[in-house]
């Protein structure tokens, strides 16, 4: 194992009933509060009331930021940011899933940065503090109730980026509901399966020796999330299924599962990135598109780590066989999973042909190269996306 120090300081409320917790998790800080969220679905399902009764009940001033996308826009940020400073905001509470939270993040850091907060995003400013700030989850996918990172979208330049901004992006609190999630649309529960799973899988193809802890929790949690979405797809109410989702969707990205690594690969997440960044797909559905292709294109890298993974995680038998063809059986059990609980398999399930397939490449890259476990060129990157027409 690599040397690390592990810190995580924010507060995991998790079950059923915790939102009460509000009430004493905002006892710290000021009352003027900006409350974000996405399109609605709180309001449909009482939870935009349950919140706000809270909120009134502690004296709190609430402002507003609704509307957040599913692939969080910049011109969202700046809005949330103008109203933190006009408003003189003392803490923000997202309400809602990833996308939430990590507007949210953004929102926090850029009341606190003299200065454009993209800046911070592209890494050509530091972050000087956030806003405290903390979330109410109703989405199981992206661990960003857990976790210091956040992406977000500058449509006008069409990139999509990941940043973080340790320790200013942790959440102070997150609270954990699975009844939450009761409402979540089959194909957003499914991105959010795909999601973590992947958060899993980048983790998973690292270049640590002797990590077999860490190994080990990862095939548990990939065999835990498969046992657990088809209860969900097929039950949408199932109590135990929901929670189990929601528990892994948190450990697969608070940085526990990369103790002793170099944090993975990460390559398909830059690839998902520029993809959605010009289609504007869900995050999920891009990642199932490419995440079978990036393992297809990187197998002959370290065919008896892909070997483990098949026969640990999806029951292949390697008797008789090599490496190599154990491999590529895991891989393509991973492709029928998530097209059995209803994921995309190509980028053609969404319309999308090779016409702009070199300026997403070109898109994918934050240098010469991209990922880890294999270093891709973004003519490697431009093949993968071909593999996924």
């Amino acid at each position: 194992m690599d040397n690390f120090v592990f810190h995580n300081p924010t507060r995991l409320i998790f079950g059923r009933g915790q939102l009460r917790c509000l009430r004493t998790e905002l006892e710290p800080y000021g009352k003027r509060l900006l409350l974000v969220y996405g399109g609605g679905s709180i309001k449909r399902t009482g939870l935009y009331d349950e919140v706000m009764a809270i909120l009134r009940e502690v004296g709190c001033q609430v402002f507003e930021l609704a509307g957040v996308e599913p692939n969080p826009r910049l011109s969202t940020v700046h809005r949330g940011v103008a109203i933190c400073r006009q408003e003189q905001i003392d803490f923000i509470l997202a309400v809602g899933g990833g996308s939430v939270i990590d507007c949210a993040k953004a929102i926090a850091v850029g009341a606190r940065y003299d200065g454009d907060v993209w800046e911070v995003i592209t890494g050509k400013g530091q972050a000087t503090g956030a806003l405290p700030f903390g979330t109410v989850l109703t989405l199981a996918a992206t661990g960003s109730e857990m976790n210091p990172s956040s992406v977000i979208t500058n449509w006008e330049t069409r990139q999509k980026l990941g940043w973080s901004a340790e320790p200013y992006t942790y959440p102070a609190f997150s609270i954990l509901d699975p009844v939450y999630t009761f409402t979540v649309p089959r194909n957003h529960t499914v991105y959010g399966v795909v999601d973590m799973m992947s958060h899993a899988l980048e983790q998973y193809f690292h270049a640590a020796d002797n990590a077999p802890l860490i190994d080990r929790w990862i095939e548990d949690l990939l065999r835990t999330v498969m046992e657990a979405a088809p209860k969900v797809v097929a039950n949408p109410t199932d109590y135990e299924a929901r929670e189990t989702l929601m528990f892994c969707g948190t450990m697969a990205l608070n940085d526990v599962l990369s103790m002793g690594t170099d944090g993975g690969d990460w390559a398909t997440h830059a690839i998902e990135h520029a993809l959605s960044a010009v289609y504007d797909i869900p995050h999920g559905g891009g990642l199932a598109i490419v995440q079978p292709n990036w393992m297809k294109y990187c197998l002959d890298v370290n065919p008896a780590r892909f070997a483990r993974l098949a026969v640990r995680v999806f029951d292949v038998d390697p008797a008789g066989r090599t490496d190599r063809e154990v491999g590529l059986e895991g891989i393509e059990r991973l492709r029928q999973f998530w097209t059995s609980i209803g994921a995309p398999s190509r980028l053609a399930d969404y319309g999308i042909g090779d016409e702009q397939i070199e300026r997403m490449a070109a898109l994918a890259m934050r240098g010469e190269t991209i990922g880890h476990f294999r270093k891709l060129t973004q003519e490697d990157v431009a093949a993968i996306l071909r593999m996924s027409l």
